[in-house]
C-alpha cells in the first residue's frame, strides 16, 4: 500500500478532464429525489455510498413523499432506520453552520451540524455511545435524515444548499485512492478510479460543463480526503480519551475534540 503522502500526490496528479470523461460516459442529472440525504430501513440499499475509509453512508434511493404534518418520514415507517451518515470536514462543519444561521436567522452551534461519525462506537452501560472515532458525519433528525434536507411536492432540497460538503457535491461519485473513501460503487472508467454509486439520477444526459464541474469537485474531495487523514494521524493522541470530560473522543485533522466540537484540554 502506497503512503498517505504518496496517494496525495496522485490525487493532486489527477486530470480533470479524464474524470469528467469518466463522468460524462456515465451521464447524471439529480432528480432531487433524497435518497442522498435520508436514513433507510435495513431492507433497502443504501443510496449514498457505504464504504471503508471515510465512512459514508445514506438514503434508500426511494422517491416516497413525505406526509410531514403526520410525522412521518421519507420512505414511510420510522421504526429501525439506519441513519443517514455523509462525512465532514471541520472547515465544512462551520461553513454549514454559518450559513444555516443565514438562511434561519437562527444561532447554529456544532452538535447542530455535525455528531461523531458512529463506526467505532460502542454504547456504554447508560445506552449512550463510548470511544474513539476519526470522523465527523452530518447531524440527523429522528427519521435519520440530514437535519437540512426538506421535502415538498415530493422534491427533495438541501437549505444550505451552496455551503454543502463535498461529498454532498460530488454524489454518487467518488475516487477510489487508498486513504480516501475506497468506494464499493462500480467503476466507471478503465482504471477504475472513479466509481459510482446507486442513485436513479445515472445514465440522464450530462453537460460537459456540468460534468467538468462535477469532476472538479470530485478531485479536490479526494485531495481533502487525503489531507484529512494526514492530519489525523500526525495529531493523533493516545492519551486524550483520558484527558475528555465526556465518553466520546473525535480525532480529525485539527486534534482531538469533544462531541460537541471543542478542544480536548491539553493540560
Amino acid at each position: 500500500m502506497e503512503s498517505l503522502e504518496a496517494e496525495l500526490s496522485r490525487a493532486r496528479g489527477l486530470a480533470v478532464a479524464d474524470l469528467a470523461d469518466a463522468i460524462e460516459s456515465m451521464g447524471f442529472e439529480c432528480t432531487r429525489c433524497g435518497g442522498c440525504c435520508t436514513g433507510y430501513a435495513p431492507d433497502e440499499p443504501g443510496g449514498a455510498p457505504a464504504g471503508g475509509g471515510v465512512g459514508e453512508g445514506g438514503g434508500s434511493g426511494e422517491s416516497d413523499e413525505v406526509d410531514t404534518d403526520a410525522g412521518g418520514c421519507h420512505g414511510g415507517d420510522d421504526t429501525d432506520r439506519e441513519p443517514h451518515t455523509a462525512t465532514v470536514f471541520p472547515d465544512e462543519v462551520r461553513e454549514v453552520a454559518a450559513a444555516a444561521e443565514v438562511q434561519s436567522d437562527e444561532s447554529y452551534d456544532w452538535r447542530d451540524v455535525a455528531r461523531p461519525m458512529p463506526f467505532g462506537l460502542s454504547e456504554g452501560d447508560d445506552g449512550e455511545p463510548t470511544g474513539e472515532t476519526f470522523e465527523w458525519a452530518l447531524a440527523t433528525d429522528d427519521c435519520g435524515d440530514c437535519t437540512f434536507y426538506e421535502e415538498a411536492d415530493g422534491q427533495g432540497a438541501c437549505t444550505v444548499h451552496d455551503a454543502r460538503p463535498l461529498i454532498c457535491r460530488t454524489y454518487p461519485f467518488s475516487v477510489a485512492l487508498d486513504g480516501t473513501s475506497q468506494p464499493m460503487g462500480e467503476a466507471v472508467d478503465e482504471a477504475g478510479i472513479v466509481r459510482a454509486h446507486e442513485c436513479e439520477g445515472l445514465g440522464r444526459e450530462i453537460s460537459r460543463e456540468d460534468a467538468e464541474a462535477l469532476a472538479a469537485s470530485l478531485k479536490e474531495r479526494a485531495v481533502r480526503e487525503l489531507e484529512e487523514a494526514i492530519g489525523v494521524r500526525d495529531n493523533y493522541e493516545p492519551t486524550a480519551s483520558e484527558r475528555a470530560d465526556g465518553d466520546v473522543v473525535v480525532f480529525d485533522s485539527e486534534g482531538p475534540k469533544e462531541a460537541d466540537g471543542t478542544p480536548v484540554d491539553g493540560d
